[in-house]
């Protein structure tokens, strides 16, 4: 090694400084590249003991969870062994219940049957004795009827001979005064016929003689007029023969022009017929024009007041819609924000569980609900008016939160056990004042003063007795007894929450 160190130095001795500034830098960058070269191995070494302490940190955590599991296995199975041999209790005083309940209906139903046995023969005795009475009724009703009737009947008889009697004399009476207004009326009519035909005859020979009379002197004027006639006709046929002639004519031409007047009148009348049957046409079509022109502005009107009150209750739907949508806009951002702090709170929750757990105890995490304080009956009443349905509103509601029951278990045994520690830390802090007290009173005591020495000194001890205040509970009691906490490291926790 001297040897070594002596080339080195001789070897230095021999460079120059820039050669000897090289090989530093050289030996400087050699010894930190072999320093590299220990840290990856040594950060190797530990990264694989970290990978194997990994390991079997994962396997020990199996296997203790394995190991609670199997645990957990048997006590929830204990559980359920219980729970079935209260449901089995329960089952069979429902059962018994039910039996009982059964018997007393069977008992009723009898009775119900006896009793409606009964009411129904006192219900036929009644109809029977009414029955009697209603036929004795119709007896003694009938029995009137037919006194009645035969009373009636002869009464009948007796007015309608009276009647009778009295048709047939008015009828006689009625027949005599007949006969004599006949005869009275035949006298009569035979006295005026016989003047009258006198009359007549008297007034048909005046009528003939006077006829005779007129035809004679009729006679004589007719032939007179003949005459005259006879000479006027001969005349005026001598006078008119020529006008007859062009009579004639005219009146040819007369009937072919009545012939054409009446063809043309026809074919007026036709053409008449044909305007006038326009006119009704044209008449009738305005008038149909017209009411389908007052039904079309009608059903215009109607469409425009149903346009108008659609469009109206549209615009009102549109506007009502308007607002549900913005009030279901409101409403749903509400809600929004409520489960978005929901979600925040359930995750704070969810946070401080999760430091809690680390904060449990090995008996909190192995059995964390308490054990029931209530007897075995008073749980099997519990349990058979929780398996009965509720029929009040607020029990319905609390059905829905029965799957919290446990959380509540847990959160009412936090609770206790916070108020236990309260209680607990308000008596330390009693004994700590006292104990603070006894401290300064022996302070007190053991230092000479006018101010001690005039108070009551605690050292002083007369007849076994001491002026010291004694602490009103001794700490030997159990409810003040100190229980065993498990102490974590702070460091421990912040470092597993961070």
């Amino acid at each position: 090694m001297p040897k070594k160190g002596g080339k080195k130095s001789a070897k230095l001795s021999n460079m120059s400084e820039e050669e000897r500034l090289l090989f530093m830098q050289q030996k400087a960058l050699a010894e930190e590249e072999l320093s590299k070269k220990k840290e990856d191995i040594l950060t190797q070494f530990l990264k694989d003991k970290l990978a194997k302490e990994e390991k079997s940190s994962v396997l020990n955590l199996n296997k203790i969870n394995q190991q609670w599991r199997v645990l957990m296995r048997e006590t929830k199975g204990r559980e359920l062994k219980k729970d079935i041999e209260v449901l089995s209790q329960t089952f069979e005083r429902v059962v018994d219940r039910k039996d009982s309940v059964i018997k007393s209906l069977t008992w009723d139903l009898e009775e119900a049957e006896a009793q409606y046995s009964q009411a129904l023969r006192a219900h036929l005795h009644n109809l029977d004795v009414l029955l009697q009475l209603q036929r004795g009724r119709l007896e003694s009703l009938e029995q009137n009827y037919q006194a009645e009737l035969e009373a009636l009947r002869g009464e009948f008889h007796t007015e309608r001979e009276l009647i009778l009697s009295q048709h047939q004399q008015e009828c006689t009476h009625l027949e005599d005064v007949s006969f004599a207004m006949e005869q009275n009326y035949s006298e009569q009519e035979n006295d005026v016929k016989q003047d009258f035909h006198s009359v007549r005859d008297e007034i048909r020979n005046k009528n003939i003689e006077e006829k005779h009379a007129l035809r004679i002197q009729l006679e004589g004027t007719v032939e007179e007029l003949w005459r005259h006639f006879q000479q006027a006709l001969r005349s005026y046929n001598e006078a008119t023969e020529e006008r007859k002639s062009a009579f004639e004519a005219l009146r040819g031409r007369d009937e072919k022009s009545a012939k054409e007047i009446e063809m043309q009148m026809k074919k007026i009348q036709k053409l008449q017929d044909s305007i006038a049957l326009v006119r009704s046409r044209l008449a009738s079509s305005a008038r149909e024009s017209e009411k389908q022109n007052r039904r079309l502005q009608e059903e215009k009107e109607a469409v425009q007041g149903h346009f108008h009150t659609i469009k109206t209750q549209m615009n009102r739907a549109r506007a009502c819609e308007r607002g549900q949508l913005a009030k279901l806009t409101l409403h749903s951002n509400a809600a929004i924000k409520k489960l978005q702090q929901l979600i925040e709170k359930g995750e704070y929750v969810l946070r401080l569980t999760e430091m809690c757990r680390k904060l449990e105890t090995e008996e909190e995490k192995v059995l964390p609900f308490y054990s029931s304080s209530l007897s075995a009956e008073e749980q099997s009443q519990e349990q058979a008016a929780a398996m009965e349905p509720p029929t009040e509103q607020l029990a319905q509601a609390m059905q829905d939160y029965t799957a919290l029951e446990r959380f509540w278990q847990r959160y009412n045994k936090a609770l206790l056990e916070q108020l236990a520690l309260e209680r607990e830390k308000a008596v330390l802090a009693r004994e700590n004042a006292q104990l603070r007290q006894l401290l300064k009173q022996y302070l007190d005591g053991i230092s000479v003063s006018d101010d001690t020495l005039g108070q009551l000194n605690p050292l002083f001890i007369v007849n076994q007795r001491t002026n010291a205040r004694l602490p009103a509970v001794p700490l030997s009691e159990g409810r003040v007894a100190r229980h065993a906490h498990t102490v974590i490291e702070a460091a421990h926790i912040v470092q597993h929450t961070i």
